[in-house]
């Protein structure tokens, strides 16, 4: 294996000076900005890296810089600014802006990953393990690397943003930084330790190491060529009239193993009376937020609420659950079908919106069961005309693949996966209301539903 590669990386002070009035104007309409809504005030540099000196060719520079609006301080996000002379046709789409002021005066400022210099200089730094300031360029013992991989960024990401390499490697960098362990990295470890082939396991990973705080910047896995996003699959299933059970049966089969992987591979922990009270207790907080966001909400509220009163009730009686760690955030576009009908489970980082703590809580594994069932009911009513029976068979199928692998059917326990199943309803009814209004009536139609018929 090739030695660490150090490098040196000096910026100017007065770097903010040049870029800072043209990220006002251009990072709030990134999809990947949290703070919508609210107009950047200023920005606060956490750490700048020169990356490339741009002498003769692009200059580039690793940002992660604060937000700041009116609410106050906002979210560190992580920027790779190219600098040039003038864009290239093909750059156009990635501008950023022209600099009339600082040490970049004259330049041209756009998103570096879309030009393919930048974008090879990672690719490289990972190979070599390089440290450039503090940046710390890491990969996975055994993992070769081949430098010519030619790259291409996607761009059908909500929160991050992804650069394939090749059809080889899928970089995927975090552009919404928070300190701590990233669990789309930990887990993917832990679940390579355990030998899981439900989850490409790491490659290589950037980090950066800020004031004894260590942030994971990016992880790079094998790229799944050919690979269907289940999400799409579904769509087109559903859009040719085509039955959906058997994928959803594999699927099920698929979240049971990774589930047995990470309880192997980390701790578990039981959760009785005392610790269900404060899970329920965050349920109905949410609740009690999303009546006051969405008004629409308030009819079913308490109805929604006995759905997480009879969970306490049981646990009052005695009843225990296992908690461990689990995906998060699962649904039908965090999974992906080889071309041999090969499953896989990807996006470990849990809800972004959420602390890295708590993100990191065990819970039980029923969570991610019930963001699967939700994703099903989302797809048969986005094919044109609802079709609720598909979504009933799925739900059935994936529930029986689940306990085929080990699992233990969900349907066993109705109270449990009812409290989850309507603890994510009413999460994509803000987000819904918050975000895409013309889709609000999916899950208010679920919470009708849930109120009225149970699940």
């Amino acid at each position: 294996m090739s030695e660490a590669v150090v490098r040196s990386a000096t910026t100017s002070p007065h770097l903010l000076a040049s870029l800072d009035p043209l990220l006002r104007e251009w990072l709030p309409r990134r999809r990947w900005f949290a703070g919508k809504g609210r107009p950047v005030t200023g920005f606060t540099l956490v750490e700048a890296t020169r990356l490339l000196p741009g002498e003769g060719g692009p200059g580039l520079y690793h940002l992660l810089l604060q937000a700041h609006q009116p609410s106050g301080p906002g979210d560190c996000y992580q920027l790779l600014i190219g600098v040039r002379e003038a864009l290239p046709p093909r750059l156009a789409p990635a501008l950023i802006g022209h600099v009339t002021e600082g040490p970049l005066a004259g330049l041209t400022a756009y998103e570096a990953l879309f030009d393919t210099r930048p974008a090879e200089l990672l690719l490289e730094a990972l190979r070599t393990r390089a440290r450039i300031g503090g940046l710390r360029f890491d990969r996975a013992p055994g993992q070769e690397i081949r430098p010519t991989l030619v790259p291409r960024v996607m761009t059908a990401e909500q929160s991050n943003t992804s650069v394939v390499y090749g059809d080889t490697f899928i970089l995927k960098l975090f552009r919404r930084i928070l300190p701590g362990v990233n669990p789309d990295l930990e887990l993917p470890l832990a679940l390579a330790r355990e030998g899981c082939p439900r989850v490409p396991a790491p490659t290589a990973w950037l980090r950066a190491e800020l004031a004894g705080e260590s942030y994971v910047l990016g992880v790079m896995q094998p790229f799944v060529q050919g690979a269907a996003d289940g999400w799409e699959l579904a769509l087109r299933e559903l859009a040719k009239g085509e039955d959906f059970t058997a994928e959803a049966r594999a699927l099920g089969r698929a979240t049971a193993e990774v589930h047995t992987a990470l309880a192997r591979a980390l701790p578990t922990v039981t959760l009785g009376a005392a610790q269900l009270r404060v899970l329920v207790d965050g349920m109905i907080d949410r609740l009690d937020v999303a009546a006051q966001v969405v008004p629409a909400l308030r009819p079913y509220a308490p109805g929604l609420r006995s759905a997480f009163t009879a969970l306490a009730d049981l646990a009052a009686e005695g009843r225990t659950w296992t908690a461990q760690r689990v995906h998060g955030d699962l649904h039908l576009g965090q999974c992906l079908r080889s071309p041999a009908g090969h499953w896989s489970l990807i996006d470990f980082e849990g809800e972004p919106s959420k602390p890295l703590a708590e993100r990191r809580l065990p819970q039980p594994t029923v969570r991610d069961v019930a963001g699967m069932l939700r994703s099903f009911d989302y797809a048969a009513h986005s094919a044109g005309r609802p079709a609720p029976g598909w979504a009933r068979a799925c739900r059935a199928a994936y529930c029986s693949g689940y306990a085929e692998a080990g699992g233990g059917d969900p349907r066993t326990d109705p109270v449990l996966l009812r409290a989850y199943e309507t603890d994510k309803a009413i999460y994509e009814v803000v987000y819904e209301a918050r975000h895409r209004p013309d889709w609000l009536a999916v899950p208010l139609a679920a919470i009708e539903r849930y109120v009225t018929h149970g699940m």
